[in-house]
């Protein structure tokens, strides 16, 4: 991303170290490669709701949700863990327990009909705070923008990502203006991130003072002590 700046003797280009311009009149078409994401496993967690189809045998396929202590129940197989599995992974959990209990050659295919637990929380000073699901990779701007942007008061170089990391809180500022204007590349957010918008929490978590024309040109990150 490119910002032509104002308010300079002759127009130029500013952004993140390594930015190169060329003279082009229209982008070039993306390759067929650039419109698929990269795939990000799918996990399961409580709530959602997995169909298991088991060849030959009808009586054992059924529709399950997932308990909010993390398992499913099916006929012979009893209550099995489901969550932080893949659907790939319950398959074959699935698969072992049948042939443990003399399922001769159980063909087990499993799909997720329905996904509730793949979700951020998006709050503060945005039109539409809500939680929404995450579906293959999602950025941090384009987490706002499904909560249809910010509002006319949101201090933009005050935006915070809550993420929970092998036990540990982690929280990280980002600056808007700065993600738009190409000083950073526009982060990836995860489920279970929480992303606000509000100045006050920030500058309580983050004891600095920001110029409000200034742009913070990398991300800080702080480790929450709780």
């Amino acid at each position: 991303m490119l910002l032509l700046a104002s308010g300079c003797a002759e127009d130029h280009f500013v952004g993140r170290p390594g930015l190169t311009v060329t003279e082009q009149k229209a982008l070039p078409e993306p390759l067929a490669t650039d419109l698929v994401s990269a795939p990000r496993p799918q996990v399961l967690g409580p709530f959602d709701q997995v169909s298991v189809d088991v060849f030959g045998l009808p009586e054992f396929s059924r529709t399950v949700t997932i308990d909010r202590s993390g398992n499913i129940s099916l006929p012979l197989v009893g209550a099995l863990p489901a969550s932080g599995k893949t659907p790939t992974e319950l398959t074959q959990a699935v698969t072992e327990r049948l042939r443990a209990n003399h399922v001769r050659a159980p063909q087990v295919s499993i799909n997720v009909t329905q996904v509730v637990s793949q979700v951020i929380t998006v709050d503060g000073q945005v039109r539409t705070p809500g939680l929404y699901p995450v579906t293959g990779r999602m950025t941090l701007m384009r987490a706002i923008a499904r909560a249809e942007g910010v509002t006319d008061v949101a201090r933009e170089d005050f935006v915070l990502v809550f993420r929970r990391v092998d036990g540990r809180d982690i929280v990280g500022l980002y600056d808007l203006r700065a993600i738009k204007q190409g000083m950073y590349e526009d982060p990836e957010v995860f489920a279970n991130d929480v992303i606000q918008v509000d100045s006050s929490r920030a500058r309580r978590l983050f004891n600095l003072v920001i110029a409000s024309s200034g742009l913070i040109a990398a991300p800080l990150v702080a480790i929450l002590n709780r």
